[in-house]
């Protein structure tokens, strides 16, 4: 049984995109309250698979999990696309009438914004997680209370589902990296016979003139497709970035050319993983 590491507690969108991506198999889940725990847990058992939100259509990169990521010395072997859909829960004795306030991740309420002002005289309240607000109305019983969670994470804490799909663009896709023990990674990989056509870096660039676009040019120029470029300032070094790619291919052999050609020009190139790229489930 594969144990896998999720930030959140059971019902949440990880736990969701957890069993979605290991569908068939057996899995344990191991919830932690911060990504950073995520970490630690593969930290004290190399066995320990984790499973990272790492952007989002909607609300963008989440920043701190790709240097938590690259400080991690984990691997990135797979990636799963999960279409999130939000729910307006309560307590099953109540309804719109009784709700006072509403609890949920900042980033939910941000996605359901046009919902929450067609209701001003709701109180809104930022917590942890999606499923873990509805779990501490349910354990609290607290009237007036609603959360805004998944429909899974509804129906595991015994939630009133007062209205389906409230997020405010339904275009609402979040993408989950699966990350491993660089140990692990062959073994696991044996398991999962895919075709490896994505891979993500990170390097940093000479402070010079057209060090990122010789880099780009290169790429091209061996049909490699960039997915995904961010760049982030790098603590106590001014005006200087670590720029985190993606990138995709057809060809394993001329991506690995690409590499062995980018890395004269940059500096501290480290591949974060490479993998096949994961299908958006609808």
């Amino acid at each position: 049984m594969k144990k896998i590491a999720i930030q959140g507690t059971l019902g949440s969108y990880h736990d969701i995109a957890a069993h979605k991506y290991f569908e068939g198999e057996e899995i344990e889940l191991i919830c932690c309250t911060t990504f950073e725990d995520v970490f630690k847990a593969i930290r004290k058992d190399s066995q320990v698979i984790g499973m990272l939100a790492i952007e989002n259509t909607i609300a963008g990169s989440l920043l701190h999990n790709n240097e938590l990521l690259r400080q991690s010395g984990t691997q990135i072997i797979g990636e799963h696309k999960l279409r999130i859909s939000h729910c307006f829960v309560c307590l099953p004795e109540e309804d719109w009438s009784d709700i006072t306030e509403v609890n949920s991740h900042p980033i939910a309420l941000m996605q359901c914004r046009e919902f929450l002002q067609q209701h001003p005289n709701i109180k809104v309240v930022e917590g942890e997680d999606t499923a873990r607000s509805a779990e501490m109305i349910k354990e609290g019983d607290l009237k007036g209370h609603a959360a805004i969670c998944s429909k899974v994470a509804a129906e595991r804490y015994g939630m009133e589902i007062l209205q389906e799909s409230i997020e405010t663009n339904k275009h609402n896709f979040t993408r989950f990296l699966i990350v491993a023990d660089p140990w692990q990674v062959d073994e696991l990989s044996r398991h999962h016979s895919v075709v490896i056509n994505k891979a993500s870096m990170v390097f940093t660039l000479p402070h010079t003139e057209g060090s990122l676009s010789q880099v780009l040019s290169i790429l091209s120029f061996y049909n490699i497709n960039l997915t995904k470029i961010q760049s982030l300032p790098i603590i106590g070094r001014e005006w200087e970035y670590q720029f985190y790619v993606d990138v995709s291919f057809n060809d394993y052999l001329r991506y690995k050319q690409s590499i062995t050609a980018i890395t004269p020009l940059t500096k501290e190139l480290k591949i974060l993983g490479e993998y096949a790229e994961g299908k958006s489930n609808i």
